[in-house]
């Protein structure tokens, strides 16, 4: 009878295999590296993938990143070309550069810190432990350095995830996602630890926040992705919108405030959110900014009749930026407007008031108003207005220590650059790591692998302790 039993058993646990291994192929079917038709199955997938992943060791984690930096390095010129075509925006140089900067930059295993208390009572453990699975909404405007940041980010600290790219950039990075899938394979990794799907939309991006199996949601987009994640009713970090101003008072050195001003505003034609989007200048100084921009390729736009057309091209009837020109070369922009331009000329400036649209609002175009302030007070106050409580970046350029720490405290942002082009914020030409997933809305801040996990407590009651 025991023999029996046994024989059941193992026929039993014979079916199970057999079951368990169709529907990894039923899964797997049709998917090459990581993209599927169906965003359930996509899911499914990863949830599978990470079941395996949870036990590879931190050592292991590491040697699959590095093969995913290593493999992406050598696809940086193809990768940047292909964004650069398909979303018709920014500039190919800068997004050699940005790509290459998540690469070098983005923190992997080593920022996963463990924390430790001993005592009389015993020991108590803080480890970093993965969420599972994260599904994380990418945005068109930095398509590819999204994906790869966020890929080193949240495979380091253990976790799947789940892409929903823009619809406008989704060639660029399905590819990009294909990429890190082969790397990921090549290292040993798991089969379909990064997905998405071959056709997204705002339908599948839905069903990917409601499924059970997504236990975390990264959006980094627009205001109204942010309010979505935040709406899931999971763990959400959101990256909103921003729109960075920068103050220049009378003590700054204004030929390098120029010269930076116009490299961080012109830096793929202004599509990164914490490139300067407006000025506010001490009046004093302000006739000698505005010289030594124009000579940094800045074009000065005088006349009130060709800011108005350049107003009526770019600006929607209700203000907001006209999505066709955004991350588009200036000269291509003034010259739709009947604006003679020098193809060399990386922005255009102009002097406008306080209330204008230009000012209010995230243009995302190497267009960059100024306004005059009577004094720095004046102008912190105004700066203020300008970034909308967004708490994403501002740029100051001062030699009083006691305005750029007032500025900062005032102004509350996630990212605050002195003396420097914005994007030194990020590394690249300042210190620090960087990441394109900037949780102001949600407080993370600079997103890193640690911002991907649960902080989980162990605790060992009256032992190991040696004191």
């Amino acid at each position: 009878m025991a023999v029996l039993e046994n024989q059941i058993d193992e026929i039993v646990r014979k079916v199970v295999k057999e079951l368990k291994k169709t529907e990894n192929t039923e899964i797997s079917k049709g998917n090459k590296f990581g993209v599927f038709e169906d965003m359930n199955k996509a899911i499914e997938a990863a949830a599978l993938a990470q079941k395996k992943f949870k036990d590879y060791s931190l050592e292991y984690r590491e040697k699959i990143i590095n093969s995913m930096r290593e493999e992406i390095r050598k696809n940086i010129k193809y990768l940047s070309r292909l964004a650069f075509e398909e979303t018709q925006m920014g500039r190919y140089e800068d997004k050699i550069k940005k790509n290459k900067l998540v690469i070098e930059k983005t923190p992997g295993v080593e920022d996963l810190k463990s924390e430790v208390f001993t005592g009389d009572n015993g020991l108590t453990l803080l480890e970093l432990s993965p969420y599972g699975v994260i599904g994380a909404i990418t945005p068109s405007t930095n398509p590819t350095e999204t994906i790869i940041c966020n890929s080193i980010g949240m495979i380091a600290a253990g976790n799947a995830v789940v892409f929903s790219p823009h619809p406008r950039a989704k060639n660029a990075s399905i590819t990009t996602i294909e990429i890190l899938n082969e790397a990921i394979e090549k290292a040993g990794g798991p089969k379909n630890l990064i997905v998405t799907v071959s056709d997204p939309n705002i339908e599948k991006a839905q069903v990917m926040m409601e499924h059970e199996k997504i236990d975390m949601i990264v959006a980094t987009g627009g205001p109204g992705v942010v309010k979505a994640a935040l709406s899931s009713g999971k763990k959400a970090i959101g990256a909103g919108a921003g729109n960075p101003p920068v103050v220049v008072d009378e003590t700054a050195e204004i030929e390098k405030a120029a010269k930076d001003i116009i490299e961080g505003c012109s830096f793929d034609n202004n599509l990164p959110c914490i490139a300067e989007k407006e000025v506010v200048v001490v009046d004093n100084v302000a006739d000698y900014l505005i010289f030594c921009m124009k000579q940094n390729n800045a074009l000065l736009i005088e006349d009130r009749k060709d800011l108005n057309r350049l107003e009526k091209l770019i600006l929607e009837p209700d203000g907001k930026p006209n999505k066709d020109y955004i991350g588009k070369n200036v000269s291509y922009i003034l010259k739709k407007a009947g604006i003679e331009c020098e193809d060399s000329v990386k922005v255009a400036i102009m002097e406008v008031d306080k209330n204008h649209p230009f000012f209010k609002e995230e243009l995302m175009m190497p267009i960059l108003p100024i306004v005059r302030a009577k004094d720095v007070d004046e102008a912190i106050k105004m700066a203020i207005e300008a970034e909308g409580g967004n708490r994403h970046t501002a740029i100051m350029h001062s030699k009083n220590i006691d305005n750029l720490t007032r500025f900062a405290k005032e102004i509350k942002t996630t990212v605050f650059v002195k003396n420097g082009p914005s994007f030194a914020g990020i590394g690249f030409g300042g210190e620090g790591f960087t990441t394109f997933t900037i949780a102001g809305p949600t407080g993370e801040g600079l997103t890193s692998p640690r911002s991907f996990t649960r902080k989980r407590r162990c605790v060992l009651v009256g032992g190991f302790t040696i004191k």
